[in-house]
This record gives structure tokens, sequence and C-alpha cells, in this order.
């Protein structure tokens, strides 16, 4: 059997991401470049001729996984699993402002240390278990060599990758940030997945 292939593709841009605010779970649009972006990015991603695509439901995945379903003739099936990490009351704040209500923001950035994203906010640990928890249940439906689309967020895809690959949080400064509207490729292989490419992405 082949296994399927996982492409994790984070949601176009937006004015709070240009803007450096989190978002989280705020339903915050992609803006027109966001749009540009995706358009782009579905010109490629057609080319590894998906065969399903999931995304977040919020509104910045939800409408990039749109795009690129539609250059490819699918539909897309929303899983709020796939929601990026909830930051609670910092929705909306910048890094700095974010620092100045958590003084261990900081510290815990500069050490590789989790966190929680404000009092009522998730770890980016737990996070990516539930982005993890839902790819796995994706790949277990899926039919011999299904090529799965998963639209998402930068920090939530980072570290439910980083879990399927037998890694934590610790591990996140080794991998970039995903850019927007740039994608990994893995693949299930037993116990862990494999990386196959990191942050590819169409030319600017």
């Amino acid at each position: 059997m082949t296994a399927p292939t996982v492409v994790l593709l984070r949601h176009g841009v937006t004015d709070w991401n240009d803007g450096g605010r989190f978002q989280g779970h705020a339903d915050v649009p992609l803006n027109d470049e966001g749009r540009r972006q995706a358009a782009a990015a579905a010109e490629r991603l057609a080319g590894l001729a998906p065969t399903r695509v999931f995304a977040s439901d919020l509104s910045r995945a939800d409408e990039t996984a749109r795009i690129v379903a539609g250059r490819c003739g699918l539909a897309v099936t929303t899983d709020a699993r796939l929601r990026e990490v909830n930051v609670g009351s910092w929705a909306g704040l910048s890094m700095e402002e974010a620092g100045r209500l958590e003084p261990d923001f900081w510290p815990a950035l500069r050490e590789g240390r989790d966190f929680r994203r404000s009092p009522e906010g998730e770890s980016a640990t737990e996070a990516g278990r539930r982005v993890a928890l839902a790819l796995l249940d994706h790949v277990e439906t899926a039919e011999e060599g299904d090529v799965l689309l998963v639209v998402g967020h930068g920090l939530s895809l980072r570290v439910g990758a980083l879990l399927l690959m037998g890694l934590d949080y610790s591990h996140a400064r080794l991998f970039g940030g995903l850019r927007n509207c740039h994608w990994a490729t893995m693949r299930p292989a037993g116990d862990y997945w494999r990386l196959l490419a990191w942050n590819e992405g169409s030319p600017a």
C-alpha cells in the first residue's frame, strides 16, 4: 500500500499578520494580498494533484483552502481542531504588549520553552496535539495514494508536525515558522511521520 501524502499549508496573509498582532481563534479574514498568495499557491499545489482538502474553520484558513480547492475541483471539509493556538485575551495584541502582561514571555521565547498564551489560552503543545490528532484521523480514512491538503495556521501546524515526527516544542526553533501560503509535505511512516519538504511556496 502506498502511504498517503499530507501537505500542510498555512493560510494567506491578513491585516493582523501585517500588523504583528496575535490572532489565535479571532476570525480575522484574508486581505487582498492573502487572496493573491492563495491563488498563486493554488497553481503550484494543483500540480501535486490533491485528492481531499481539509481546513481550519477560521475564515482565513477556510478561504485559502477554498481558493486552492476551487483550482483543483475539490470540496473543503472544515475541522475546528485545525485552528491556531488559542491566545485568549491576547488576541489583537502585539508581542510587545503581551510581553508586558506576561513577564516570562520573552525569556520563554529565548529559551525555547513552551508557555500558555494568556491565562485563558493554550500552550503551543496543547494546540499541536489537537492538530496532530486531527491529522491522524484524516489519514486513517485516506485511501491508497491520496494526497491530503490541510490548510491551517503557522504555530499549531508546526508543533503538530513536530509531534508526529516524535519531536516536541523544544525543537520548534530548528524549523523556521511556516510563511503565509507556504507548506510542508509529510508522509506517515510507522510510529512517526517523515518530513519531505518544509516551507515550500510560490515565488514572491
